[in-house]
């Protein structure tokens, strides 16, 4: 059995959700002013602490219902409304009412993939999500924008407007999807890990030195293309098995 959380508000994991929360406030504010490449890094920055917060506080004993709480907020700046307004202010916005819906279709998303995680975290199966995570929506997001904007591409021109219309759309319906994705969270860092294990950390790292928006924007598609691909890998396991199982059925009434 968990142990309840506490009521009270503990100074060091709420730390990293308020300084989360003035990653993605900044992300905005530098989207609005024309900055996409530093408003892009802050998303990713957001991502990092965001990480963080909830593994300080499990190893610090401080979970409390208020951090849960605050840290829900703090996704939806960073990770639903942050990347819906950058996105619009780069590319969106050109396209009238279908920007403004496409964003906020992607900001509502983030909302409902929030509370349902919220409401199901207690039976959920902790080693997938259901959907899409809001952190991978926003990661996806913002690494198209920030490797669009360092190869010189303005978003609002028609190639890259559409490709970041239906991105950003297909980003929201993900989320709010019944699509299962690995959680990770049964991974053991304590662990012992294959030679090979170790070799890919440290040339992903390389990748990410050389070239960080193009190696976090392939990352992030990556991750949300493997829920869809998992699924159907699961749906025709599950067909194969029930064929089996029928005609053993079958093979036994004869």
């Amino acid at each position: 059995m968990t142990s309840p959380r506490r009521r009270g508000i503990y100074l060091l994991p709420n730390l990293f959700t308020t300084s989360a929360l003035f990653a993605g406030f900044y992300a905005i504010v530098a989207g609005i002013n024309g900055d996409f490449e530093a408003a892009a890094i802050a998303i990713f920055v957001a991502m990092i602490l965001d990480g963080m917060d909830g593994r300080i506080a499990r190893m610090t004993n401080t979970q409390s219902d208020f951090g849960v709480q605050y840290d829900s907020l703090s996704d939806l700046i960073s990770f639903g409304l942050a990347p819906a307004l950058v996105a619009y202010e780069w590319s969106l916005s050109g396209l009238g009412k279908i920007g403004w819906s496409a964003a906020f279709i992607y900001a509502a998303a983030a909302a409902l993939r929030l509370a349902r995680f919220n409401t199901q975290a207690a039976s959920a199966d902790k080693r997938f999500f259901q959907g899409l995570p809001s952190p991978a929506a926003a990661a996806l997001i913002a690494g198209m924008i920030w490797l669009g904007d360092s190869q010189g591409f303005p978003g609002r021109e028609g190639g890259m407007v559409a490709f970041a219309l239906p991105l950003t759309v297909i980003a929201g319906v993900l989320m709010v999807s019944n699509i299962r994705y690995h959680s990770f969270k049964q991974f053991d860092l304590r662990g012992r890990v294959p030679f090979v294990t170790v070799s890919v950390i440290v040339l992903v790292f390389v990748f990410i030195a050389v070239n960080p928006p193009m190696t976090l924007f392939l990352i992030a598609l990556s991750y949300a293309v493997s829920g869809p691909i998992f699924t159907l890998v699961m749906l025709r396991r599950h067909r194969a098995q029930r064929k089996g199982a029928e005609s053993d059925s079958s093979g036994d009434e004869t």
